[in-house]
């Protein structure tokens, strides 16, 4: 089938590389002419563990095509994939103008049946603008669609392949028949796809961020108690997961979630339930302790060094908002690394892909160290912002050669405090009893 792809951001890019990698057709199309010219050209942009390997396979068997001309992406296509960025708009709304300026221009180029497709996370009621604005100038048959992505980032290219689910909004029979074919060879293992109309797929993919924040805010919530009445989250954490209703996954408490989705999806949620004069109050108070979840470490630094920071060196590990990726969008370090840049500390940073991308944020008001010991060097304490796997099982040793003290604050419990009082450390993580030598 030939598809076409709008927008070759991170949720574009995946899925048009593995819509190709099942034998389609894909064109994928961005105004963006030097990322385009990458893309041609075999240099992804992105970092996806598993991606860069199919996707250069399909760019060699002419599988995978990129262009700036929007009317050459769609010529041949029989589904049209939105892709396109939904910041939040300010209020926390989601801002749909560049969904609406591609469908604006759609409704002036289709001259046949095409189904298109809302990839991106939008509003409850999208479609239906999507729909009116491509009417306005095509008055042939087309047919719009809510397919909500679920891809976690840092395993979306298994999450794209091998889907839990795949959810389509549609009342259309073409629009499902075709929709059917292009996902049949992904649910080969019996994994469902649900038929919905689109308000009602569109409210799930918020709905489910939504509740997977509210997890992780709620354990974060259950650390704050451990921590005042002398339990461990992680053994709560252990006792409740077990229970197949509640579930193991999300239940990690910590410096709180960043990234793409669930920050400006929980808000837009919210803003959506306010515009029909419903008060999301689970949601809001979601929103609340992740705020104050992410700088909740910099008080505790600042008591150990009773008060004051000016002049201390403090080594952080982690820079992306989660393992296995270099977004940085709303990650929790950089709410850390402000903080400890106002109370006149300094900071060196190490993480294995997100530096570049906060080199031009941060330019040098940091130290970027070339590696995970270096970021020690006469360091008065480490702090760690991101579980990376390589952060778990350190050089110990190592690492008391290069730090002042023997200091770690651990915003995402990688160690374990038995573990760290043996080694001498001083260590205050989320939810557990301080380890002191």
């Amino acid at each position: 089938m030939k598809i076409a792809v709008i927008g070759t951001g991170y949720v574009g890019l995946v899925t048009g590389t593995c819509f190709a990698e099942t034998g389609n057709t894909v064109t994928c199309v961005d105004i963006d002419s030097a990322k385009v010219e990458k893309l041609k050209s075999g240099q992804i942009t992105i970092f996806e563990p598993g991606l860069e390997k199919i996707f250069l396979r399909n760019i060699k068997e002419e599988r995978l095509k990129f262009t700036t001309n929007l009317a050459e992406g769609i010529a041949d296509s029989k589904i049209i994939f939105l892709a396109l960025p939904t910041p939040n708009n300010g209020n926390g709304g989601a801002d749909l103008k560049y969904v609406l300026q591609v469908a604006e221009e759609l409704g002036k180029l289709l001259t046949d049946y095409k189904v298109i497709v809302d990839k991106s996370t939008v509003p409850v009621g999208t479609a239906e603008k999507v729909q009116a604005v491509i009417a306005k100038n095509y008055k042939g048959d087309f047919d719009v669609v809510s397919n909500p992505e679920f891809l976690r980032e840092g395993v979306a290219v298994d999450d794209f392949m091998k889907p839990d689910r795949v959810v389509i909004g549609t009342n259309s029979e073409l629009a499902k028949k075709l929709m059917n074919e292009l996902f049949a060879p992904f649910v080969r293992q019996g994994n469902p796809v649900i038929y919905m109309d689109a308000k009602s797929a569109e409210l799930t993919k918020y709905a489910a961020n939504a509740f997977l924040a509210t997890k992780i805010s709620f354990m974060n919530e259950v650390a704050r108690i451990c921590e005042l009445v002398g339990a461990d989250v992680d053994l709560v954490r252990r006792g409740i997961g077990s229970d197949e209703r509640i579930g193991k996954r999300f239940l990690f408490a910590g410096i709180g979630y960043g990234g793409s989705c669930f920050p400006k999806d929980v808000k837009a949620l919210v803003k959506s339930a306010a515009e029909i004069d419903y008060d999301f109050k689970i949601l809001e108070a979601v929103l609340e302790v992740n705020d104050r979840q992410r700088k909740y470490l910099i008080p505790r630094i600042k008591k150990y060094f009773n008060n004051n920071l000016v002049g201390k060196k403090i080594a952080l590990w982690g820079l992306a908002f989660k393992p296995n990726t270099d977004d940085i969008r709303e990650a929790p370090a950089l709410y850390l690394i402000e903080e400890l840049l106002i109370e006149g500390a300094t900071v060196s940073a190490f993480d294995p892909e997100a530096m570049g991308n906060v080199k031009t944020i941060l330019g040098n008001k940091i130290v970027f160290a070339e590696n995970q010991y270096d970021a020690l060097t006469n360091c008065d304490a480490l702090l760690i912002a991101t579980e990376w796997s390589e952060f778990r099982t350190p050089d110990f040793e190592k690492m008391n050669g290069l730090l002042k003290h023997k200091i770690i604050f651990d915003g995402r419990n990688v160690f374990e405090p038995e573990q760290m009082k043996q080694l001498g450390y001083y260590y205050e993580s989320i939810g557990r009893k301080t380890v002191t030598p």
